[in-house]
């Protein structure tokens, strides 16, 4: 693999955090899901791990076992159909309103006020507690004000979702400098080919 794919792989499976909200954020640990295969970001525990640290959920590393891996993939997945209904206007899947229930009356993690009075910390967070978090803040995305303000992104090849939270309610692409940028160098190339 030579110095260019190996930079495009790397790059493809690195975190996104465009989506506005963690819960959002969490359904992109899943990319490229158009393509087989897709691109699996969290393919082993200590991925989901360093997800929940990259995401600001924990500062310490959390243990996470296989199974939970696997139930943290059911409830992104779960996640990912609810928005994507909600984007396209489709009826909610009942088994994935299921899934984020159940996460999401889970107990989360107990924070409490650092000497500071400024900054809180997780007291012992759990990747069950996290998923939790995660799960809570999908149910008040979904059924809260800004539900009909996510978005999947305009690139023919990106299947991220977002949440548009700019004045117009214009915003096109998960992100300006991957998928805005590629979609206007393809059209300045189409037009410079004619």
């Amino acid at each position: 693999m030579n110095r260019y794919h190996r930079a495009v792989f790397q790059d493809e499976a690195a975190f996104r955090f465009v989506g506005g909200r963690v819960s959002v954020d969490f359904t992109a640990t899943h990319g490229l899901r158009w393509r087989d295969p897709s691109v699996e970001r969290i393919p082993a525990p200590a991925d989901l791990a360093r997800w929940f640290i990259e995401a600001g959920l924990a500062d310490i590393t959390v243990p996470v076992s296989a199974s939970t891996l696997r139930s943290a993939r059911d409830l992104r997945e779960a996640l990912y159909r609810l928005m994507r209904g909600r984007v396209f206007q489709e009826p909610l899947d009942r088994r994935a309103i299921d899934v984020v229930n159940r996460w999401a009356a889970k107990a989360p993690p107990a924070v409490r006020l650092t000497a500071d009075g400024l900054a809180k910390r997780l007291v012992e967070p759990t990747a069950g507690g996290l998923l939790a978090s995660v799960a809570r803040d999908g149910v008040d995305l979904l059924a809260g004000p800004h539900a009909n303000r996510l978005r999947k992104c305009s690139s023919d090849t990106c299947t991220l979702l977002y949440l548009d939270t700019s004045r117009a309610s214009s915003r096109r692409w998960c992100s300006m400098e991957v998928c805005g940028s590629r979609d206007k160098m393809a059209r300045y190339r189409q037009r410079a080919a004619v």
